[in-house]
Formats: C-alpha cells, structure tokens, sequence
C-alpha cells in the first residue's frame, strides 16, 4: 500500500512539474469525426501562424533578457552571478512550459495516448513527462553553456534554433495530443521536433561541444518518439498524411 501511494505521489509531482492533465479512466475523449478526405487549409494555416507567433514573442522575450542581463551586469553591487541564475531560470521556463508562448492550444493530457492503439514496446504514459522532465533539465545546461560562449547573448543562432524546435514540438503537440490528428502529425514530428533536435544539437556542438553531448539524449528519445507516432498511426487506421476537415 506504501508504495502504491508513493508511486501515485511520485506521478502526481511529474505531471505537476510538467503541466499534464490526468483525467478519470472513464473519461472518454471525443472522436474526430471526419467526413471527407479534403485538406484542412484553415487548419494548416494556423498551425503556421501559431508557430510563427510563439517564436516571435520567444524571441522578444529573449531580447528582454539581454536588455536585463546588460542592466544587472552593470551595476557592481550585484553579484556576479547573478545574471547567469536569471538566465537559467528562464531557460528552465522555456524548456518546461515553451507553450505558455503559444497561441495555440498545448494541453498536455494523457487522454489520446491512453485511448489509442499502441505497440507493444510503448512506453507508459507516466514515463513521457518523467523523460520530458530529464531532457528538460539537459536543455537547460547546455543553452547555459552555448549563452556563456557566446558572451551571455540570447539573440544568436543556436539559441533562435533551439526557439524554433520547442516552438515546433509545441505546435506538434496541438496536432497529436489536442486535436488527435494521427495522420497528419506523423510528417510534422519527423520535420519538426525530430529533424530539429538534430540541428540544435549540431549547432551546441559546433559553439561547445560539452553543450552539444549534454542535449544529444534528447535525439535519442525523439528518435524513439518519432517511430512510436508512426507506429500509432499504422495501428490506428493509417489516416491521410495532413489535416483533415
């Protein structure tokens, strides 16, 4: 019974930390219903714009914290460290809540993975915040390192990179755990969040290379997570590739 409760306490601080939405077992989630095959324009549309608009504001975030950083560093009576802790605190923002940027809806729940057919070897849902968690904290440490070479500046490219890979994993998310757009969120996380994990992490090698292996365990996963999301559709109907109305 010990550690039964001790297993749901451990599950409930993950979900916290990483803003999942746990719903009743009896709970159902609504079906799409699609009528047709034709392509959701709208749809793909605001995907774009929703991505354009959390970078942008990431961005003018960043240009904040340059402005901040510069005013902290010169005054005297702070202590030196003290840019490098508001750089990492908000580092840790970005690599935990990224979607609180977005325009889209970014609900992180449970409710799809737990309603859809998997294979076998699929992981359980409680280890997707755990591991989500785990990278997170990797995230945070080598942008650390990459804004420390590259003179405590956020507005250079490996760090806009790395905006533009959270900004898409995000944007994936609204595909696959919000609306349940199986199909259409298999090309997405392939181009998106998989194909940019690998080019941030190349761009953290080429500025440190410390920084470039400390992320190089999210590739992993998101190698593994990306052949899960295809596997899911094969399993579940292999829908249209896109968006459907």
């Amino acid at each position: 019974m010990t550690q039964s409760n001790d297993g749901g306490t451990v599950e409930q601080l993950v979900n916290t930390v990483m803003g999942v939405k746990t719903e009743s077992k009896n709970q159902s989630i609504p079906k799409q219903i699609v009528s047709t095959k034709e392509l959701d324009i709208k749809a793909l549309l605001m995907y774009k714009l929703g991505t354009i608009v959390q970078i942008g504001i990431i961005l003018l975030a960043f240009w904040g914290m340059e402005k901040l950083v510069t005013l902290v560093d010169s005054y005297s009576s702070f202590p030196n460290w003290l840019s490098t802790v508001l750089a990492g605190m908000f580092f840790t923002l970005l690599s935990i809540r990224s979607r609180i940027f977005s325009p889209l809806d970014n609900t992180r729940s449970r409710q799809t993975y737990d309603s859809i057919v998997r294979p076998k070897w699929a992981p359980p849902p409680l280890a997707f915040p755990i591991v989500w968690m785990t990278i997170a904290v990797l995230r945070v440490i080598s942008s650390l390192l990459v804004w420390q070479e590259m003179n405590q500046q956020f507005l250079v490219l490996p760090l806009i990179t790395f905006v533009v890979h959270l900004a898409l994993g995000d944007t994936w998310n609204t595909i696959f755990t919000v609306e349940r757009r199986l199909g259409a969120a298999v090309p997405v996380v392939i181009l998106g969040p998989w194909l940019s994990a690998f080019i941030v992490t190349i761009f953290y090698w080429q500025i440190n290379p410390t920084a470039g292996m400390i992320l190089a365990p999210s590739c992993v996963w998101l190698t593994v997570a990306a052949i899960l999301v295809f596997r899911i559709w094969q399993l579940n109907g292999k829908e249209p590739l896109y968006p459907l109305k």
